[in-house]
């Protein structure tokens, strides 16, 4: 809605009142929205005579997709065995189910992918067994872009199997914040010290009367990313602008209706 203004040279007493009235009520006449430009598009337009050369542009969130792109996260899962044919050799931890996913998904069975620029905290729980009779190890370490991200490794003991039919477990797990372009990937790498360690499922297991209650199935991966903050060039803001125009600089944008409302000022 457009409130009234002031002619260049003022007005009568009443016509000032009400435009300081209104003022005082929050009504600048100095709002608007504008809805992001699809096809994976970078910048949109905006329109508005209001804007200066100088002006500040505040954009905050209006339409349920923009709200939505403002927390991406995925949660994903496996509920495959995964083994190693040779020791010392890094693979990739896959992840065959997506059980949550906003701007973050897994391509390629392992890459999970980020659509947005920003920290990312990622976290993950391996169920690891042994089955030697010996203490093995693994280490479970992160990839960025096919690259080992450094210090990024964490190493995990396993004891000797307590027999032939009862092997050794341990649930490994760790967070890491992560530095992320738009359209980057993670992967999750493991190697261990011994081909008979493996990274496990379980199968659901039915209630038995007096025994066990009934147990959901045991994943042998699960991994969450949640983002964490923006980086400087990750927010939607003005990049440049001129009399009665500017640029609006935003994450590469294919959702339809993400409206984001603005005050200028200034």
């Amino acid at each position: 809605m457009i409130f009234r203004t002031l002619p260049p040279f003022g007005a009568d007493q009443r016509g000032v009142a009400e435009v300081v009235r209104g003022i005082m009520d929050g009504k600048t006449n100095n709002t608007g929205l504008i809805t992001l430009a699809t096809g994976n598009a970078t910048t949109t337009t905006l329109y508005d005579e209001r804007i200066s050369s100088d002006s500040k542009i505040i954009l905050v969130p209006f339409s349920a997709a923009a709200f939505a792109d403002t927390s991406p996260y995925g949660a994903f899962q496996d509920s495959t065995d995964q083994t190693a044919a040779a020791i010392d050799v890094a693979y990739a931890i896959a992840l065959g189910t997506t059980d949550e996913s906003n701007g973050v998904y897994v391509s390629n069975t392992s890459r999970i992918n980020v659509r947005n620029a920003g920290i990312y905290n990622c976290e993950f729980s391996i169920q690891v067994q042994n089955t030697t009779n010996s203490s093995q190890h693994i280490d479970i370490w992160f990839r960025k872009n096919g690259t080992d991200i450094a210090s990024s490794n964490s190493r995990f003991g396993l004891p000797p199997r307590k027999s032939s039919g009862d092997p050794s477990h341990l649930f490994a797990a760790m967070n890491f914040f992560l530095d992320l372009a738009a359209n980057d990937y993670v992967q999750l790498m493991f190697c261990v010290s011994n081909v008979d360690v493996s990274l496990e499922h379980y199968a659901a297991v039915n209630a038995s009367a007096g025994v066990h209650p009934a147990i959901p199935a045991t994943p042998s991966a699960i991994v969450t990313m949640t983002y964490i903050a923006p980086n400087a060039t990750s927010n939607v803001y003005a990049s440049s602008q001129t009399q009665g125009q500017a640029t609006i600089t935003h994450w590469a944008n294919d959702t339809a209706d993400k409206t984001y409302g603005y005050v200028v000022i200034g």
